[in-house]
């Protein structure tokens, strides 16, 4: 494998990395007041466990990489909704 350096100021140069870069800036770090290097560290490790396993993709046809396991909705059943950094994202299932 070879690096390959791109030129400086040229964000179209490394596009794939650039857009990752913005989606989580837009969606995480852009709404915090982080503190310390510890902090960030841990709301990336945080945000960075729900993108890779429970945020729908685009390529898999809107679903998440780790699908749930499907439950049939009812009138009774209820939503679950699981907090993720203190509720800035939230994630809904449907309860058994």
């Amino acid at each position: 494998m070879d690096v390959v350096r791109t030129p400086p100021q040229a964000p179209q140069a490394n596009a794939i990395a650039e857009r990752r870069i913005g989606t989580a800036c837009r969606e995480c770090t852009d709404r915090l007041l982080i503190v310390s290097e510890r902090h960030l560290t841990a709301v990336l490790d945080s945000y960075a466990e729900h993108f890779n396993t429970h945020r729908p993709h685009r390529s898999l046809g809107q679903h998440p990489p780790d699908l749930p396991p499907a439950v049939a909705p009812t009138p009774d059943s209820t939503i679950r909704r699981t907090r993720i950094l203190g509720s800035m994202i939230n994630e809904y299932r449907n309860a058994a």
